[in-house]
């Protein structure tokens, strides 16, 4: 029989709902349990691959192929773990599975209605991703009360009648703000979150309290009464230095204990040494590196939460904070010289999609190259190095990806074969995992330690090998290929201190206690520029387009 923890959220948004679940998560893998974790995404969309990074931020991409909400991201971070698409269930992934089967007839003629047709499809989903795992997180997004998320709540309340209080666990995660005037924890949104809650039959069996501060015992007193649930069951997430330290804060307070009991999971002795280590090290570094992240999403940090959390990893593993300097390429297209007074160590070009600001990323490529800045260009930053590489030093005037520009007439980046003919946009890029061979002798093998690597993909465009015997022939490196087909996959320059680029999203494999080499080697040369100890080359520990 499944084991289900399903996690709500009260009557506001973005208060740490996703970070909870993969705590709690964390905490239930210290204890030796196979855990996984759903996310249900309410909106319509199939999954979040056409969606605005502004409205929605990062894509996360899993081993096979999904487009998926950011938070799988904190579960395969926190648990350390390789999730699937079908750990993301959306209501446009439900509705259109049951149209389906209605077009097909597989109703038999019934009335198709939300009771039961669409809540058994949500119920089925959930309890096939759940199959096999000793506990199964299921994260419902979205705020109490809000119309789209009725139906998983109506199938969570049926799920608990069908598997019974002792195979489910729900735990209401709700904001309890301080009133700065008084001093004083107002709990009264709580409460009428769980009163919602309760409206569709449904009685949290733990609270997580969020607050800016540790709740005091009158504010616990007063969630217990009105929630109706006991002290002992109330957990207080406060904002700490690093979201990293939640599974700590909520072990210390006995949460694991409780939830282990509470399920009757047969669990070892909790041992979160490793992670406690970590977070030691994000908190105590020795020396801080200064990263410019050059990209055209940057007011909007959660673009590219994956990479900032990639470079926190191999920070800790190198005692070295990374001081993230936000570089619009929009303002560089416009002022280029405003680099000139930017002062970094190493340079991040990220990813992206569309020609708006691919002038000032193509800018910060040209000032890391020519400078000697230790450089990583990531997906759309290895095209954009690939362009800048073919016009200031080949010389091809103009050139360009096709994306960018369909008449170039230089095409050195353009449309992979197999996206030829390709007319919808949704679930139909390269992605997901593939093979990447990496060369001998080149700063990826160095990095790497490995003649092989799998990352995860998500782009059309790539180099085009037509250019390739000119821009080798210049000095443009090729350290990394797809095993699967010839395709370029990395790009270095030797006459460089560390200048290195990926077709792959390598942040989406890192993990907190294993950085990917490229984020180490990344901040290991710019230590070593700066006269530390660690160098880039040798150490081992060393939207619908472009990527």
């Amino acid at each position: 029989m499944p084991k289900l923890i399903i996690v709500t959220g009260g009557v506001m948004s973005s208060v740490g709902k996703g970070v909870t679940t993969a705590s709690i998560g964390r905490i239930l893998r210290a204890r030796g349990l196979n855990v996984n974790a759903i996310k249900v995404d309410p909106y319509l969309n199939v999954d979040a691959g056409t969606m605005n990074p502004y409205q929605h931020g990062e894509v996360f991409v899993t081993y096979d192929g999904g487009e998926i909400d950011l938070d799988l991201g904190h579960y395969e971070r926190f648990l350390d773990v390789e999730l699937s698409r079908r750990n993301n269930i959306t209501s446009g992934q439900i509705y259109l599975s049951v149209i389906e089967k209605e077009r097909r007839g597989e109703y038999l003629g019934q009335t198709v209605q939300l009771i039961p047709h669409v809540t058994d499809e949500i119920k089925k989903r959930i309890l096939d991703a759940a199959d096999g795992f000793d506990v199964t997180l299921v994260e419902i997004g979205g705020t109490v009360g809000d119309y789209e998320q009725l139906p998983f709540l109506e199938a969570a309340r049926q799920l608990r009648l069908e598997l019974g209080e002792e195979n489910t666990l729900f735990v209401h995660v709700a904001w309890v703000p301080l009133l700065p005037t008084t001093e004083e924890f107002k709990t009264k949104p709580l409460q009428h979150s769980v009163a919602e809650l309760r409206r569709y039959g449904i009685q949290p069996d733990a609270v997580v309290a969020r607050s800016q501060k540790p709740l005091d015992k009158a504010a616990i007193k007063k969630i217990s009464l009105f929630a109706n649930v006991p002290a002992s069951a109330i957990f207080n997430s406060y904002d700490v230095d690093t979201v990293y330290r939640v599974p700590l804060v909520l072990e210390e307070q006995g949460m694991g204990d409780f939830l282990t009991r509470r399920l009757a999971l047969r669990a070892a002795r909790p041992d979160l040494s490793d992670w406690q280590n970590f977070v030691d090290a994000l908190a105590n570094p020795r020396v801080e590196v200064k990263v410019g992240m050059c990209g055209k999403y940057v007011e909007l940090r959660d673009s590219y939460i994956s990479i900032v959390e990639a470079l926190r990893h191999a920070g800790a593993a190198l005692r070295a904070r990374p001081k993230l300097v936000w570089i619009n390429s929009d303002e560089v297209e416009k002022r280029p010289e405003m680099l000139s007074d930017i002062d970094v160590d190493a340079m991040v070009v990220l990813p992206g999609f569309g020609k708006r600001g691919t002038e000032g990323m193509i800018e910060c490529i040209r000032h890391a190259r020519v400078n000697k800045i230790p450089f990583l260009g990531i997906c759309f930053g290895m095209q954009l190095a690939v362009v800048e590489f073919s016009r200031n030093v080949l010389g091809l005037r103009g050139a360009n990806s096709t994306e960018l520009d369909p008449d170039t007439p230089h095409p050195v980046v353009h449309l992979a074969p197999e996206q030829l003919g390709v007319d919808k946009l949704g679930g139909t890029m390269i992605l997901g995992n593939r093979e990447v061979e990496i060369v001998p002798g080149t700063l990826a093998h160095r990095l790497y330690g490995a003649s092989s690597t799998v990352e995860r993909h998500r782009h059309r465009y790539e180099v085009n090998l037509d250019y390739l015997p000119k821009l080798q022939e210049a000095g443009l490196v090729v350290s990394g290929w797809r095993t699967d087909i010839r395709r370029v996959e990395i790009i270095e320059l030797r006459d460089h201190p560390f200048f290195i680029a990926t077709q792959f999203h390598p942040e989406f494999r890192s993990r907190p206690t294993k950085p990917r080499p490229v984020f180490r080697g990344l901040l290991s040369a710019a230590l070593l520029a700066k006269g530390g100890e660690e160098g880039g080359g040798g150490d081992q520990g060393v939207r619908q387009g472009g990527g």
